[in-house]
């Protein structure tokens, strides 16, 4: 995290929106009627996956990946125009959110207005010709940030949509040098001292590949020094091995653990189940207490959470990144709005933002038993992440305490509780120490 990041992000729903595929409509106009709900869910950001027009020549799929961009400056045409941009940006206001839009500043596609105006910005192979770094990504040429000229025309950019938007999701930030990252931050913030400035910072193995070949890749560690958020892809392994059965619980939040004790203390995570690149939950984990449980240890973990749409309605179809394929939310498979209702108000808690932060699980076990401890009291957070019945032990006192997530009562009795198989977030006060 930069030096001046505000811990307060911790405390903060973001919500993913594919215009593309949001609605049946496809554009920006389509999505504002839909604000209110989306807001519903405790959403303080808004996150516009790429809203530029989208390159032809070597194009994707149909429609061409939104991550293939033509020009840095204008709007993808198809779903409306620079007024209807603003308009919605307006509305997302309007509802107390904020808006942040992708940056992707790796690569454009091989008909961008880059190439055709300055072609010299760009990498190259051996053999002369512009390229990527990245072989499957074949309807993208990289940029080579060895020019400074790039440098200024990238930040220029930035300063002009600053004008209407909060911030950016940079795309593969790691893939570019840290210490443009670190300069566009200042010069943006003369224009929006509270830009949030979002890093898709990638994984380990990804990171690797890279540095072995000699190019870019920047650590989490990096990147904090310019962004306020980072992606979790530095432990995404481990959550894909944990589902997968190939390590415990315990050993996963053992690395949980060990990823809050090795940045800064003012660090933010993204945290998230799903995203456009990855499986949605839905279809990885098919019992619906399980993904109760998971929805709720998601919003309970230290960072920002992120909800990618279509994830409240437990839908299991990932959207088609590179052609038309409108979210089917009239084929809902279930219903998890209600829910993440309550938990974008219990996100809000200062323990969450502020709080000494413990997660834990017995070996074999599969419930998490984590808490915040702040001000006197403790935050509990129980996840039974495969959706049965446990008897969990719990540093609390005896007694019976309101869960925050269904409002039902739960009872802790001689140091267990019985967990029925959904989420259950209940908070303790401690005894005032006796005047002396």
């Amino acid at each position: 995290m930069a030096h001046d990041t505000d811990i307060a992000l911790r405390n903060q729903v973001m919500y993913s929106i594919y215009v593309r595929n949001h609605t049946k409509e496809g554009t920006f106009n389509a999505i504002i009627p839909d604000l209110p709900r989306i807001k519903s869910f405790g959403t303080d950001i808004i996150w516009l996956m790429p809203i530029h027009p989208i390159g032809e020549v070597m194009r994707k799929g149909l429609a061409g990946s939104p991550y293939a961009i033509k020009d840095f400056r204008a709007i993808n045409p198809e779903y409306g125009t620079m007024a209807d941009f603003k308009l919605l940006v307006d509305a997302i206001h309007a509802q107390g959110m904020k808006c942040i839009i992708d940056v992707v500043y790796n690569h454009t596609s091989p008909d961008s207005v880059l190439v055709n105006e300055h072609p010299e910005w760009f990498y190259r192979r051996p053999n002369g010709k512009m390229g990527n770094k990245v072989g499957e990504w074949y309807d993208v040429v990289d940029l080579d940030y060895s020019h400074p000229e790039l440098w200024d025309y990238q930040i220029e950019t930035l300063k002009m949509w600053s004008e209407i938007v909060d911030g950016y999701r940079c795309d593969v930030a790691s893939l570019v040098p840290i210490e443009f990252w670190v300069r566009a931050r200042k010069e943006v913030a003369e224009v929006n001292p509270d830009t949030i400035w979002l890093a898709e910072s990638v994984h380990t193995h990804f990171l690797r590949s890279h540095r072995d070949r000699g190019n870019i890749g920047l650590s989490d560690s990096e990147i904090y020094e310019a962004f306020d958020i980072t992606y979790d892809y530095d432990v995404e392994d481990f959550f894909t091995a944990y589902l997968n059965k190939e390590i415990s619980l315990k050993t996963y939040l053992r690395i949980l653990m060990f990823q809050d004790g090795i940045y800064p203390k003012n660090y933010v995570k993204l945290r998230f189940l799903e995203n456009h690149d990855h499986p949605r939950f839905r279809a990885r984990v098919k019992d619906p207490r399980a993904v109760r449980n998971w929805t709720a240890f998601s919003f309970f973990q230290k960072g920002t959470t992120l909800i990618f749409a279509g994830q409240e309605k437990g839908i299991a179809h990932l959207p088609d990144l590179f052609d038309v394929d409108p979210i089917a939310w009239e084929r809902a498979d279930m219903e998890l709005s209600l829910l993440m209702q309550r938990l974008g108000n219990l996100k809000a808690d200062a323990a969450v933002r502020e709080g000494a932060y413990h997660l834990e699980a017995e070996e074999g076990v599969d419930v998490v038993n984590g808490a915040y401890d702040y001000e006197g009291r403790t935050l509990h957070g129980i996840f039974s992440l495969d959706g049965k019945r446990h008897d969990v032990p719990v540093d609390a006192p005896d007694g019976e305490y309101r869960n925050q997530v269904d409002s039902e009562l739960v009872v802790v009795e001689n140091g267990m509780i019985a967990a029925k198989g959904e989420p259950i977030i209940f908070t303790h006060y401690h005894p005032k120490p006796p005047i002396r």
